[in-house]
Parts: C-alpha cells; structure tokens; sequence
C-alpha cells in the first residue's frame, strides 16, 4: 500500500512529527511518501526513516517541493509526539551549519588601511561566508559592525542570505544606540555585552577578520 501526506508549508518538527504517525499506522511492506518544501525537512526525514530503519530516498521534483519515499518495514508502536522529536534528535538548522562556530564583525571595514578597501574587503568577506561548505553557527556584530546588519550596508543581502540558512546573526544594542542605528536594524536582532562574551567563550571556532 502506498501513502502521500503532504508537510508541505509546515514548520519545523512537524514534518517528522507527522511522518512518524502515519509510520505507526503503516504495515510492514508499505510505502510512505512525504511532500516537504525545505532541504531541511529533507534531512530531518532521512534521519528519522534511518533511525527506524526504513529504506529511504529523497527527490526533488520543483523548485521547493521534493518527496521523500520511506519503505516501511515493520509497524512501531506509537510514543507521543514530544517524545519522538527528542529521541530523533530533530534539528530545524540545516546540517552545513558548523555548530560552535562563531564569526566576529567588530567593524564595518575589514584590516587597516584606506577606508574604502577596507569596505570592499569586508563585503568581500561576508559574501564569501556565504559560499563555504559550513556556515557559522553564529555572526556578533559590534562597534561599527554594527552598520553591516543595518539598511543601506552592502553586505545586508548576503547577510540576509546567512540567516535565511540558519546562521544567527545579533548585534550589540549599545553600538546600535551608540550609532543611532536602533531604528534601520535590517537582519538578526540586537544582543548585549553579556551574550556577547557568553558566545564567545563557548565558541569552539572564532572566527574575527
């Protein structure tokens, strides 16, 4: 017997959560087939169906739509929801994320020099976190770092970009005020000097152009 249930337009877990009640409800032999509109739901997936040991595949078939395809093989009792997503570790980041990884932007500028290499180099730089195999985990910005995450800075789309995959960016309130830039805040959210220092010595990578 075959199964579609479509997640498509769901927040994280619920896709999983949802797949793992139309698993219990499944026999042995049958075939499941779960319509996602996210890589990360994807992943999550593929986790779970591994996990259970089902056969498992995943395509995509349009831009924001992919279906992944579980082989059932035996009928599991059911558990409560909260319990499944503790148990198979759901993650709602994407897996490029590199956990404790933080990258540091204490100026709008990147190195000393003329100003106007500094700002094309620190553009340069943020673009090009944009293109790594594994993302930070984290981006602070302070000082006049601050300006990279406000409206006109020309790193906001890229920074945009970052967080659309999952990168948490914050920027220290106090530079914000200081600026008076509390207003055109653009990307991520404002943070404090304690957050600040909390992140950084739990940072297993640091990262500071």
């Amino acid at each position: 017997m075959e199964r579609t249930i479509d997640c498509r337009g769901m927040a994280c877990p619920l896709p999983v959560v949802n797949a793992k009640k139309a698993a219990e409800e499944a026999q042995a032999g049958d075939t499941l087939i779960v319509l996602v509109d996210n890589e990360i739901a994807v992943q999550n997936l593929q986790r779970f169906a591994s996990h259970k040991g089902y056969e498992v595949s995943g395509q995509k078939n349009a831009e924001k739509e992919y279906a992944v395809i579980m082989q059932i093989a035996n009928a599991a009792p059911a558990a409560p929801a909260q319990e499944m997503a503790e148990e198979e570790e759901i993650s709602c980041q994407p897996d490029l994320i590199k956990k404790g990884m933080l990258v540091v932007l204490s100026s709008n500028t990147m190195g000393s020099g003329d100003p106007k290499l500094g700002t094309a180099l620190m553009k340069a730089f943020v673009f090009a976190l944009t293109k790594q195999d594994h993302l930070p985990e984290t981006i602070l910005c302070y000082n006049s770092g601050a300006y990279l995450t406000c409206q006109g800075a020309d790193t906001l789309e890229d920074l945009k970009l970052l967080e659309s995959e999952g990168v948490t960016i914050l920027t220290c309130g106090t530079c914000l005020d200081f600026y008076g830039l509390k207003e055109t805040l653009a990307v991520g959210g404002a943070t404090n000097m304690y957050d600040i220092v909390e992140r950084m010595e739990q940072a297993r990578v640091l990262v500071k152009p």
